[in-house]
């Protein structure tokens, strides 16, 4: 898929609940001083309060029980501007999913809108101003589609987990830190619990509803990043009982357009 479809997915490589929630592709930063990481202070030991983890893989669980969904994500990806401070750039993803073989996800962001589809059988990116669309064929789970998908052409969402069959798989032995902060009343409109974990790469801070276990709020921060910048997912609109059209995984629009391949944004022109 060429960067202008692959908007479709920014390039992010997320898994929501299991720290591995990557960022937007940034932007080449100006010629100016060179960066320096904030220091990362981690324990040598795993430090795992048993509250915070059981929070998370109540969260997993509420997700990975659901035959269907649809819902919401906002994503906040921060890059540097010619000051080298950050600029924020935002995505909305629409999402309807049903297991375990079915995906849309429809997307406004700072650049040309974009759709995919995946029907259990083939996955489409479309970008409707151009009439441009990629269409392969795509493996029988979401799971096995969303590999395939990242390796063709880098495309991921910053929910891949969320989707995932098993949301709680990342829970493992890299876990380095977790504990339990408090409660807002602010997030999602909702009382939310709120957990920080860290791995050796990454801190995230997670805001889960209190009483429907659903992710309300994630934020971001890579340790090898520079510049310390955030990346942030808001989630709204959560349905997990939707009523699913039957042409809802498919576009006749997007099967008419005109075909380009599916092709990572950094693949030199002439190889596969």
């Amino acid at each position: 898929m060429t960067r202008r479809v692959v908007k479709v997915a920014c390039s992010a490589a997320a898994l929501v609940l299991s720290l591995s929630i990557g960022a937007m592709a940034q932007q080449a930063a100006p010629a100016g001083p060179a960066f320096q990481p904030s220091p990362v202070l981690l324990p040598e030991k795993p430090e795992v309060e048993p509250k915070a983890l059981e929070m998370l893989k109540a969260a997993g669980d509420k997700l990975a029980a659901a035959p269907a969904m649809s819902f919401t994500a906002v994503a906040t990806y921060e890059s540097p501007a010619r000051t080298m401070q950050p600029l924020a750039y935002m995505v909305r993803y629409r999402v309807t999913m049903q297991r375990p073989d079915k995906l849309r996800v429809i997307v406004d962001a700072d650049g040309p809108p974009t759709e995919f589809y995946y029907d259990g059988k083939q996955m489409i990116g479309y970008e409707p101003g151009p009439d441009l669309a990629a269409v392969a064929d795509a493996p029988a789970t979401i799971d096995e589609m969303l590999k395939a998908a990242y390796q063709k052409a880098a495309i991921s969402f910053p929910f891949d987990d969320v989707i995932a069959s098993n949301p709680n798989s990342g829970l493992g032995p890299d876990l380095k830190l977790a504990f339990y902060v408090g409660q807002s009343r602010i997030v999602g409109d909702t009382v939310t619990d709120i957990i920080c974990i860290a791995n050796g790469r990454i801190q995230a801070q997670l805001w889960l509803g209190a009483e429907d276990k659903l992710p309300r709020m994630i934020r971001m921060v890579y340790f090898n990043e520079p510049g310390n910048y955030r990346h942030t997912v808001e989630f709204r609109d959560w349905n997990l009982s939707p009523a699913i059209p039957a042409d809802a995984f498919t576009s006749a629009s997007a099967l008419k357009a005109k075909r380009i391949k599916f092709v990572a944004p950094d693949a030199q022109p002439g190889k596969k």
